[in-house]
């Protein structure tokens, strides 16, 4: 399909893409859908040769999917080969794409900003970038639910001041995922005395499996190089609008775009703000597009959307099509 058209087709629509971030991933990741759409395997492959080695089979095998310049190019083919099958059997164009995190550069291939081959190429390296910036074990992310964001921001200054004010000891606010739930990322210590003032307070902590402290400002000495890296990519406007991560807003030109994706990497993920920017615009139907169904169970929660749906196996993705081709007006 041109860009031109899947732009024209995006216009009049209620629907919503979203892409979700690492932590998504699972060993065996679109495996019946492989079987069903050949698609699904040229598009691991496309991104394979690209950077030299088989993502098909760490998808498939789980050897070296958790690491962290695996796990993103993993993710972003899983979520354009699910992106491709949908266009392929008919699935209308969304209005608006939004990404979390790693995903808004799935949200970018999916809108004709860049080719997946640039886009594996700057998330391998940004994994890399993030890896390296933080020393294994001296930083650490958790969830932090039940309370208001005020209040985990707050939490988040107490223990940073008392810890002095070199950004080594840090810990910030990283994602805002829903109300009631925001991620905290920094020095694995403070992230630590945070959990425990959040219990204080009522709230609940959940330490996260991550190797990276992502969204903070721990990630500035990556952010620094990993700027060199997107000056040197190709780079347009979407076809498709794309809600960016770190102001809920879509960039009016490549430069911005830029800008954000550099920002992003030590900025913390608005994504209720992305949300409710979806609900402002009329959107009322969502899809995850890619592994699992985290974000679409977040858009359940919010008061406009009414539906949301993963699309990461056959059933989901025929349940989906069907729903909002109906739902849509496409067919009767």
């Amino acid at each position: 399909m041109s860009a031109k058209r899947l732009g024209q087709m995006a216009q009049a629509t209620k629907t919503a893409f979203l892409f979700p971030g690492q932590g998504s991933q699972k060993t065996g990741m679109l495996a019946d859908l492989a079987e069903q759409f050949a698609g699904v395997q040229q598009t691991f492959s496309e991104a394979s040769q690209a950077l030299g080695h088989d993502l098909w089979h760490i998808a498939q095998s789980g050897e070296g999917l958790d690491q962290t310049q695996n796990t993103q190019p993993v993710l972003l083919t899983a979520s354009i080969a699910l992106w491709r099958v949908w266009l392929e059997l008919g699935g209308i164009a969304p209005k608006y794409l939004v990404g979390h995190s790693l995903g808004e550069y799935s949200a970018l291939v999916a809108a004709e900003a860049m080719t997946l081959t640039d886009a594996v190429k700057l998330v391998n390296l940004r994994g890399k970038l993030m890896q390296s910036a933080v020393p294994q074990g001296e930083g650490a992310m958790a969830a932090i639910l039940g309370l208001s964001d005020e209040q985990v921001v707050a939490l988040c200054r107490q223990v940073s001041g008392q810890a002095g004010a070199h950004a080594a000891a840090a810990v910030e606010a990283a994602n805002y995922n829903a109300q009631g739930q925001v991620v905290i990322a920094g020095s694995a210590a403070l992230v630590q005395q945070v959990m425990t003032l959040a219990k204080e307070q009522s709230g609940k902590a959940i330490a996260l499996p991550v190797s990276v402290p992502s969204h903070c400002s721990l990630m500035k000495p990556a952010a620094e190089k990993f700027a060199e890296a997107l000056e040197q990519t190709a780079i347009e406007l979407p076809v498709i609008p794309v809600i960016q991560n770190v102001n809920a807003a879509i960039a009016t030109d490549v430069t911005q775009l830029r800008q954000a994706l550099t920002a992003q990497l030590y900025q913390p993920v608005q994504w209720t703000r992305s949300m409710q920017y979806l609900q402002d615009q009329g959107i009322r139907y969502v899809v995850e597009c890619g592994p699992g169904n985290v974000l679409a169970n977040l858009a359940k929660r919010l008061p406009d959307i009414e539906k949301a749906f993963p699309v990461d196996t056959q059933s989901r993705l025929e349940d989906a099509l069907n729903v909002i081709m109906v739902a849509e007006g496409k067919i009767a």
